[in-house]
């Protein structure tokens, strides 16, 4: 049996790993792209819709590379999204640019335990930062690993997020699966993530997201699946997946 996947004919039994997609995502209705591909497009600079469990959010997110962020990437993000996009980073990252948690962990009462950093724009050549250049140019100076605390302004249009060491392996969440996808393609580990709505405002959800994929060329993986990719390469490899 096969489904017609981003315009292609794939396999309901398609590899993910050491596994099937089907049996790594838990839905045999549901058939989503590699990892593996889903890897090599992250790293040429496209998007990947990434979906966490049904359990959880029940969302998707359009997730791209930091470094790799445009002004046309970041106005189609934009577009397709909530529009409250956000960067995740290492612990070691956002500490070294100055950027504290929004909340201090005593008073942190958001339900996923989400790690808002204060907001930044990017300093130089920005207007007021709120525009798709100035998003664009922010999240590429979060990436560069040669950017300081000086090259921003606070607080402004994008939201920094501390990453989880350990990263899907340890927390199931869209930043952790952001920054992992970076590591798995060679990028430095700062991504940019936003969620996918309707027209009408409403979230995306699977059978949405799967449509949304297929209409914009975009592989559609689960965050249950990258973290048991995650989990095969490190049997098969050995090594430790723990960073801050």
């Amino acid at each position: 049996m096969t489904t017609m996947i981003n315009g292609h004919s794939s396999p309901c039994t398609q590899a993910y790993g050491n596994g099937t997609a089907a049996a790594q995502n838990g839905h045999a209705d549901h058939v989503f792209d590699s990892i593996a591909d889903a890897i090599a497009d992250f790293a040429a600079g496209k998007f990947v819709v990434v979906v966490d469990d049904e359990g959880r959010e029940n969302e998707g997110d359009l997730i791209i590379a930091a470094e790799k962020v445009t002004e046309a990437k970041m106005a189609f993000m934009v577009r397709h999204t909530s529009g409250l996009v956000c960067a995740p980073m290492l612990p070691s990252r956002c500490d070294a640019l100055g950027l504290p948690l929004m909340v201090p962990p005593e008073e942190h009462t958001e339900s996923h335990g989400t790690k808002y950093t204060i907001s930044v724009d990017a300093k130089a050549k920005t207007t007021t930062g709120i525009s798709a250049h100035d998003r664009a140019l922010t999240c590429n100076l979060l990436a560069d690993p040669t950017s300081t605390p000086g090259h921003f302004v606070r607080p402004g249009h994008l939201l920094p997020l501390r990453y989880q060491p350990g990263g899907v392996l340890a927390r199931r969440g869209h930043t952790e699966a952001g920054v992992d996808l970076c590591r798995l393609a060679g990028l430095q580990p700062a991504a940019v993530i936003c969620e996918v709505v309707l027209d009408n405002g409403k979230m995306a959800r699977r059978d949405d997201l799967r449509v949304f994929s297929r209409e914009h060329g975009l592989k559609l993986i689960t965050v249950e699946a990258l973290a048991q990719y995650i989990r095969g390469k490190l049997a098969k490899e050995g090594g430790d997946w723990t960073i801050a």
